[in-house]
């Protein structure tokens, strides 16, 4: 079993904010699921560095493009590392491997009868890279999504013949119901392909920041027809003197924000199709993460810093807020102060008292020492398992968080109802008391495994405390798979008070 999984790759025209942040971190809980249950898994993320928004913002720095990105590229490789999340490559789309592979793609659709010359005459959106019709614009014609001016181009490029592959693209659509989730975004993306298909610019003249076309080198390759290259790209120089596409393509999972689902879910599989290469095996289009009911991005100056939440809460917090705030697919308006109230009373209260308070009785009533007793389990874990997997497999992020923080409360009201501190009282209980504790080591074991996607820092501290196998295999959350052990202590805080630094 493979599972290969991509972000799209991100703008270099500024720093990361929180949304970058959100797009890396869910898909590093889907990889690491997969990898929990035996998959063959790569992860992909990267930089988009060939837009003309990253050209202008270096000539506004006085540096040379290239230098530009070099600087910048810093804080992005920083990104998913202080995520914690788990890449196999970071690419750059100015690498010589990606560039190399990009000049061959692009001369096979050449070579196969699909890009022509022509003028293009139109409105574009720097903030999108995105040529636009009037019908996409503001009466004021302003890009809707960034509120700025669309700028009035006319060019001698070269097009891709995109209409050539609108049936080609129906009957994709029709043979695989499940190439776009969820269902809503399958339906806009088709209706966009049946609605009629216009060819479209896949260069860009007068622009010397980019890749020259093989056939032409007066002009580069237009952004999108350069970065969409990327998820195949990489496979061919990711491992120096390994080709990977036999492994991982058309095994991937794309993973994109809904404003560029046309170019993800219409062009790029017409693109595969000229290059010869199948389509990927399945898109997924998540909603935007707002702040003030409004998309987060540089351009409208209501950018969050992720790695300043990272400093204050730690990557898992902020991990499990992504995750459990907003319904993933949707979109959802982001709150700072839920990171604060989430951290305070599901990780610290539900979470963090639930294996304190366990260790301590453990060690206090039976001196440390863990035995299966005689109770019944609260919780059937490996329902559990089955469900957090196939909400997984749709990408149901959120559902299958829900489901495992319904089994942590559950457990909370299990050791209100058995009460060991009453168990301990009468040596007549001691055999029950043995079992009730055991319940809630074996629950927290297999809540721990279920839980490492979402937090992989929380995860072994859990099983550390409970003196258990650190082993993640996915067939642990199940029933019984807690050992009797001696040796426990009570834990430290899992998710200790945090002051939050004075307003500046």
């Amino acid at each position: 079993m493979r599972f290969y999984l991509t972000t799209p790759i991100y703008y270099v025209n500024s720093t990361p904010h929180i949304g970058h942040a959100y797009t890396t971190a869910i898909g590093d809980m889907l990889v690491r699921h997969q990898r929990q249950r035996g998959a063959d898994t790569f992860f992909l993320t990267g930089v988009d560095e060939h837009a003309t928004k990253v050209w202008r913002v270096a000539q506004e720095q006085g540096l040379e493009a290239q230098e530009y990105a070099d600087r910048i590229a810093v804080p992005w490789r920083e990104l998913p590392e202080r995520m914690n999340a788990s890449i196999d490559f970071f690419i750059r789309t100015s690498d010589e491997g990606h560039k190399r592979f990009v000049r061959d793609f692009l001369q096979r659709m050449y070579d196969n009868g699909d890009i022509y010359q022509d003028v293009y005459a139109g409105w574009y959106c720097v903030g999108c890279e995105e040529f636009k019709s009037e019908e996409e614009l503001t009466e004021d014609g302003l890009c809707p999504i960034h509120l700025t001016k669309a700028e009035w181009i006319e060019e001698k490029n070269w097009f891709f013949r995109l209409s050539a592959y609108q049936d080609k693209l129906l009957a994709l659509y029709d043979e695989r119901p499940d190439f776009v989730r969820p269902d809503f975004r399958y339906n806009e993306a088709r209706s966009f392909i049946a609605g009629g298909l216009r060819d479209f610019s896949i260069s860009r003249a007068g622009q010397p920041w980019g890749i020259p076309l093989p056939w032409d080198e007066s002009q580069v390759a237009y952004v999108w027809a350069d970065a969409l290259v990327n998820y195949l790209s990489a496979l061919t120089y990711a491992r120096p003197g390994e080709d990977l596409r036999e492994s991982y393509w058309p095994a991937v999972h794309h993973l994109l924000a809904k404003d560029i689902l046309r170019f993800h879910c219409v062009y790029w599989p017409a693109m595969l199709l000229s290059a010869g290469y199948e389509p990927p095996q399945q898109l997924f289009v998540h909603g935007y993460l707002l702040l003030d009911e409004r998309k987060i991005s540089k351009s409208l100056g209501n950018i969050v810093e992720p790695l300043e939440l990272i400093d204050v809460y730690g990557s898992d917090a902020v991990r499990y807020w992504m995750a459990r705030a907003i319904s993933f697919g949707q979109d959802g308006s982001a709150s700072i102060e839920g990171i604060r109230e989430r951290y305070e009373n599901e990780l610290a209260n539900d979470l963090g008292n639930l294996l304190s308070r366990t260790t301590a009785m453990i060690a206090q009533y039976r001196d440390g020492s863990l035995r299966q007793g005689d109770a019944e389990p609260p919780l059937d874990l490996a329902g559990l398992g089955a469900d957090v997997a196939e909400r997984l497999d749709r990408f149901d992020v959120t559902g299958a968080l829900d489901a495992v923080w319904e089994r942590v409360r559950a457990l909370n009201q299990y050791v209100t109802a058995e009460a060991p501190w009453q168990l301990a009282k009468d040596d007549a209980n001691h055999a029950r008391l043995d079992g009730v504790l055991y319940n809630l080591v074996d629950g927290l074991t297999a809540l721990a495994v279920a839980l490492a996607p979402f937090m992989p820092e929380t995860a072994p501290r859990i099983l550390s405390a409970l003196n258990q196998s650190e082993d993640l295999a996915w067939e642990r959350v199940r029933n019984g798979v807690a050992e009797e052990i001696d040796g426990i202590a009570a834990a430290q805080p899992l998710f200790p008070r945090i002051e939050l630094p004075a307003p500046a």
